[in-house]
């Protein structure tokens, strides 16, 4: 899909790596050890990424540290993007079928950038007949890797429909949060 659009795979996993560990900073060998590419492709996407001020690049000691430019004017188009590149989105893609009748699967921008939650937030909005079995199979899975509790909640759609119109705070202040839809349209989520 992606491939058509960037299509150098060394410059995809590279920004993968970055707008998916969006605080890290990497030296040159860490990033063509975690991408898998060699490293004259590696150099030269990097150099292309810094010209083209997506990332900065800093000389610490003998090495040149690279890191995120979030000033970057697409920095949270990429983001959506990469997020949608992700463990959470592609396990939720590969079965969705099983997860029930889906209308809409919205994501927190929270989750992306590994913002914590307040107690009465979630990261993760689940719309239509769904499978719960499932959806904790695929928390639980990604749980794991993000390294802590993934807040989730589960409406159908009449539940959902009635909790908008009747303006409850808990569902219009994750519909007002920036979000990233993983299944369905946003337009049709917040109307």
């Amino acid at each position: 899909m992606l491939e058509t659009i960037i299509p150098s795979k060394a410059r995809r996993k590279i920004l993968q790596l970055f707008f998916q560990n969006l605080n890290e900073n990497y030296y040159l060998r860490r990033i063509v050890r975690e991408v898998d590419e060699e490293v004259n492709a590696v150099k030269r996407e990097l150099d292309i990424l810094y010209e083209g001020k997506v990332l900065y690049k800093e000389k610490r000691l003998n090495k040149i540290l690279y890191f995120l430019n979030k000033n970057y004017i697409f920095y949270d188009e990429f983001l959506r993007i990469f997020t949608k590149m992700g463990k959470l989105a592609d396990l939720i893609r590969k079965n969705v079928s099983k997860i029930g009748k889906v209308k809409f699967v919205a994501l927190s921008s929270k989750f992306a950038k590994k913002i914590s939650l307040k107690d009465d937030e979630i990261y993760l909005l689940f719309v239509g007949v769904i499978v719960v079995p499932e959806v904790v199979g695929i928390i639980s899975e990604v749980e794991k890797i993000f390294g802590r509790e993934i807040n989730y909640s589960v409406m159908t759609e009449d539940e959902f429909a009635f909790r908008k119109k009747n303006n409850d705070p808990f569902t219009w202040r994750f519909l007002r949060q920036p979000k990233i839809m993983l299944v369905g349209v946003e337009e049709e989520l917040t109307k």
